[in-house]
């Protein structure tokens, strides 16, 4: 019997799957802000499945396959990417560090700049082509698309929206492979996120702190941060400034698929995942745009799961795989285990190499 793990560290909340034997044995939330405060409840979420054979740990901007008990502060500033003068340890850094302490087996994984199915002109001063649980949500992309229209992982292809609550992601699989993509800071606002930030702007801010990546998105543009999407949703139909922030939230998207249709020439689909995927509204109006380039629809995941996110289903199964259980063949194809390098590698400019010289030592 192999038992495995898969977290997905959302912006809201963190998403935990267990599969024994490749079932769903555990499937439940955890709001983020409770394990920014107590990181401990990852923990104790865990002790609940007993003998855990390895697990995928929550990963943020990723690295290459590095084992839970090999974490140092050079994984740790390659995941957060977080510098020590802000200050600020995230709620990565602290779940990954008692993952540590308290013994678990397992991996943090690599995002899409680690891949080798990426070619490296797609690198080039780039970092968030996809964080690793958009990875995740990629992988459990193949999976059910496989299942859904009766085809080899080596055949799947599709264009992934990822819309989480905070960032969107677009990601290009092709072959069962991810070839390309365009992460929550490189493409249109997200529902939190500002996006890709004008150079003149960003020179006008000045000195720009991490914290400015979660503003800027269609609720700041709104005015309300804590904005619920359904309350957003109704707005944006009674409110001039609401329907224009939903305008551009939707218009990012679109030509973000449109870029990565040109990476992806003839995908199969077009994929939904992420918590925004499941209103209507939003399904409805990216459908009315772009479904000419492929039929779009939710990725319905794996059976049984009521609560996680779809990166949770997709970090278990990486798990699984790993582990050379029943989703060994998709690790195989998706070349995961292949990944290598930095997330700072492919940057041409020089404070960059002052960076690695120290956060990046071996």
């Amino acid at each position: 019997m192999v038992k495995v793990v898969g977290i997905d560290p959302g912006t809201k909340s963190y998403g935990i799957i267990g599969l024994e034997d490749g079932k769903v044995i555990l499937d439940t939330l955890i709001p983020t802000k409770n394990v920014v405060n107590q990181p401990e409840l990852v923990i104790d979420t865990l002790k609940s499945m007993e003998d855990i054979d390895l697990l995928v740990a929550p990963s943020g901007m990723g690295v290459p396959m590095v084992k839970i008990e090999d974490l140092n502060d050079k994984y740790l500033f390659e995941m957060t990417l977080e510098k020590k003068i802000e200050g600020k340890i995230t709620a990565i850094s602290k779940v990954a560090k008692l993952l540590k302490e308290s013994g678990y087996k397992g991996f943090f994984i690599p995002g899409v700049k680690h891949l080798p199915t990426v070619p490296d002109y797609r690198k080039v001063n780039k970092i968030d082509l996809g964080t690793a649980d958009k990875v995740c949500s990629a992988i459990l992309g193949i999976y059910d698309q496989s299942r859904k229209l009766s085809i080899p992982y080596k055949e799947t292809s599709f264009i992934l929206i990822e819309m989480g609550s905070g960032f969107n992601a677009i990601l290009g699989i092709e072959n069962g492979q991810i070839i390309d993509g365009i992460g929550g800071t490189l493409g249109g606002i997200g529902f939190l996120s500002c996006g890709a930030l004008d150079g003149e702007l960003a020179y006008l801010i000045g000195e720009f702190k991490k914290r400015f990546l979660y503003q800027g998105g269609a609720a700041y543009v709104a005015g309300y941060r804590d904005l619920s999407f359904e309350e957003f949703k109704i707005l944006s139909k009674q409110d001039d400034i609401f329907e224009m922030a939903y305008k551009a939230f939707i218009d990012g998207i679109i030509k973000n698929v449109a870029a990565l249709n040109y990476s992806v020439e003839k995908p199969l689909e077009i994929l939904l995942s992420g918590k925004l995927s499941q209103f209507d509204d939003i399904k409805n109006k990216l459908s009315s745009k772009i479904s000419k380039i492929a039929p779009i629809r939710r990725i319905q995941g794996l059976d049984n799961v009521k609560i996680a996110k779809e990166a949770a289903q997709g970090a278990a199964i990486i798990a699984d795989g790993l582990i050379g259980g029943q989703f060994k063949e998709l690790l195989e194809v998706s070349r995961l285990k292949e990944a290598k390098g930095s997330n700072l590698d492919h940057i041409y400019f020089k404070d960059i190499d002052e960076i690695k010289k120290e956060y990046c030592r071996d």
